[in-house]
């Protein structure tokens, strides 16, 4: 987005939303808000809509939160993103032994993912070989 042109209040709101939970504004999202921002800000303003939903849950505090997505990410294999919210569980108040707890489960949980659908899949293969279905 080029300087001339400033975000509407609500994406700037958004967009320090970030830097509050980072402590930055990490690359993918500037760049999004840079491009979407002025390509599409309707787009950007539903997309901030949806992440604010989930990630700012009465349900669910902040820190609680960014040590789920470090799990989740963790576990999809994405370095960058999992960093990231290592970082902000951090900033939110987690221990490393929370993190590293949920860098236990992400293995586990990665690790079991291959035994439990593989045992499954041989069993499929194994029933039809025997006349299953």
């Amino acid at each position: 987005m080029s300087e001339k042109k400033k975000l509407p209040a609500d994406l700037e709101k958004f967009r320090d939303s970030y830097v509050e939970l980072f402590g930055t504004l990490p690359p993918l999202p500037a760049a999004r808000f840079a491009f979407s921002g002025e390509v599409n800000p309707d787009f950007l303003r539903v997309s901030e809509q949806l992440r604010a939903g989930a990630f700012y849950s009465k349900h669910i505090d902040v820190k609680t939160t960014q040590l789920i997505l470090f799990g989740m990410l963790l576990a999809e294999h994405n370095p960058v993103g999992a960093q990231a919210h290592a970082a902000a569980a951090r900033r939110a108040g987690a221990s490393w032994e929370e993190l590293h707890t949920v860098m236990e489960l992400a293995a586990a949980t990665g690790a079991l993912w291959a035994a439990n659908n593989g045992g499954a899949m041989l069993k499929t293969l194994k029933d039809k070989e025997q006349g299953g279905t």
